[in-house]
């Protein structure tokens, strides 16, 4: 399955770093937490990831375009006009990186991701937020569930879209929240038959609303209720939170050796 990966929103709420860069492209122990979100994925065995650009999308191109400049010791010998990377080891990803416009919608940027994904299921997360979900766990449960979208219940102090699950996993309800809810969000990490795009209208639509309204009443829509860890960089204060995570040594997304 292909990964496509949110990476084109503005990121107003961590301005500090967002006016420099995407949001996604803020960084965690010294590599951006897309990257951290790619070894994850890549951990499982996805390794083609279409990345759904916007703001500053230059930036995520140029990244990938010099990966190894970012992660490997390097000599330049200026004499002879020459590059040596000393680190020969390569991640074994395609990445397609999208410009899917400055101001689209989150549904917008998933339909217009709809030529590369093809008629095949795929994955699809937001590239702000990491997790220990267990990716295969979350494949299996959706294809048993014969649903068009599988999202990833988290249990967290309320900021996102609110979920109403019953004890099947079936999503009941699907609204914004308000300051009187209590738990289970939308935590990202979903899968996706292709049917989800005949949902999306356009570049205006947000997937967090029409889109997911219909599914539920449809009964096209389920969540996979995930107990373990996750954390979204929102603030300045989540990207602190998880940069101590990371440096602790024990960072529950952490899977994969070095």
């Amino acid at each position: 399955m292909k990964v496509l990966i949110l990476a084109g929103g503005y990121g107003t709420r961590i301005s500090e770093e967002s006016q420099y860069k995407p949001k996604p492209m803020v960084e965690i122990g010294g590599a951006p937490i897309l990257w951290h979100i790619m070894k994850y994925y890549s951990s499982f065995g996805f390794n083609e990831f279409v990345i759904l650009g916007g703001y500053k999308q230059y930036v995520l191109k140029e990244y990938f375009q010099n990966y190894f400049l970012h992660h490997s010791d390097v000599t330049f010998d200026m004499k002879n006009n020459k590059v040596l990377v000393h680190k020969q080891y390569a991640e074994p990803w395609k990445v397609t990186v999208l410009d899917t416009g400055l101001n689209t919608m989150t549904g917008g940027r998933i339909k217009r991701a709809k030529k590369y994904v093809g008629n095949e299921p795929f994955l699809l997360t937001y590239g702000d937020g990491v997790s220990d979900v267990d990716l295969n766990a979350l494949i299996d449960f959706h294809k048993k569930s014969g649903k068009i979208l599988t999202i990833s219940a988290v249990s967290v102090a309320q900021s996102k879209g609110v979920l109403d699950v019953n004890s099947k996993g079936e999503v009941a309800s699907f609204r914004e929240k308000s300051d009187v809810d209590g738990a289970v969000i939308n935590g990202g990490f979903m899968v996706c038959e292709p049917e989800v795009f005949d949902y999306i209208e356009g570049d205006k639509t947000a997937f967090e609303k029409a889109p997911m309204e219909a599914l539920v009443a449809d009964g096209q829509m389920n969540a996979y209720l995930h107990k373990g860890f996750w954390h979204c960089m929102d603030t300045k204060r989540d990207k602190d939170e998880l940069e101590e995570i990371w440096n602790s040594g024990n960072a529950p997304w952490k899977v994969w050796n070095d």
